[in-house]
């Protein structure tokens, strides 16, 4: 069975968060950088880690395993940051995802990609496209367009007194 809105084979970027392999479609990744300073911004989101200076432009760094409820992504030799652009409410955002490494591109025909789990109807796993198969094992395909919303990223966080 494929997954609705998936009707080609298509080309999909894989990295490492813990022990855990993600996907996103190439189309919506820009670079991939080394990580460099990020400096912090006060009052966002744990997961905001900070901002870049991206050859001028201010880009916005989100550390994915905090996203994703797992522990604070450690800076390792292979610690990048993948820069994606996304669509947040109909403009076009760029966006620096902190992942502990990037594995390979790899191209997924549709019949190799199930449908995202469905895990209750209180756990939201729209931002899951699907759960692609490479040989033996499982990769998660994000839709990155869905993993943030605006509202998230630009309400500051309380300040507590």
């Amino acid at each position: 069975m494929n997954v609705a809105g998936i009707a080609e084979t298509v080309q999909y970027l894989t990295f490492k968060l813990n022990d855990e392999v993600f996907a996103l479609d190439v189309a919506k990744v820009r670079e991939i950088l080394e990580v460099t300073n990020i400096t912090k911004v006060p009052q966002t989101p744990d997961f905001m880690r900070g901002v870049i200076n991206l050859r001028g432009s201010v880009v916005p760094v989100i550390d994915m395993r905090l996203k994703f409820g797992m522990s604070r992504t450690e800076q390792t030799v292979n610690t990048c940051i993948i820069v994606v652009e996304i669509d947040m409410d109909g403009d076009t955002t760029v966006l620096g995802a902190l992942a502990d490494s990037v594995q390979e591109v790899v191209e997924l025909e549709p019949d190799r990609i199930e449908p995202a789990p469905h895990i209750g109807a209180r756990l939201n796993t729209e931002f899951i496209r699907g759960m692609g198969k490479i040989d033996d094992h499982f990769v998660m395909i994000l839709e990155i367009d869905k993993l943030f919303s605006a509202k998230e990223l630009t309400e500051p966080e309380p300040v507590e007194i």
